[in-house]
């Protein structure tokens, strides 16, 4: 799981008062059952969450009077933001449908 997962679950208003102090013999873990309880939840909760973007769209057929590449503006561009909101989703430690 990713490191901003971590820090999101560190915040959260529901854990407020938690021990978060990492066990020695094993970082991945906390001292505290309950804190790994709570670990172990919120890592399964993330992992149950998938995100649906919509599709990209097919790739237009060229327009016979064409004189640039103009007409790919538009799907270029939905290409590229579903990238980019692929990234932020996974960046949060959640997974996009393929």
């Amino acid at each position: 799981m990713t490191d901003k997962m971590r820090e999101e679950f560190e915040k959260s208003p529901r854990f407020r008062g938690m021990d978060f102090t990492r066990s020695a013999t094993h970082p991945e873990y906390y001292e505290s059952p309950y804190a790994n309880g709570g670990w172990d939840g919120w890592k399964a909760s993330r992992e149950a969450l998938v995100i649906e973007l919509p599709p990209v769209p097919e790739m237009p057929e060229e327009p016979e009077d064409a004189i640039d590449d103009s007409h790919m503006d538009a799907y270029h561009s939905s290409v590229g933001m579903r990238h980019a909101c692929s990234k932020f989703i996974e960046a949060v430690g959640l997974k996009v449908k393929p």
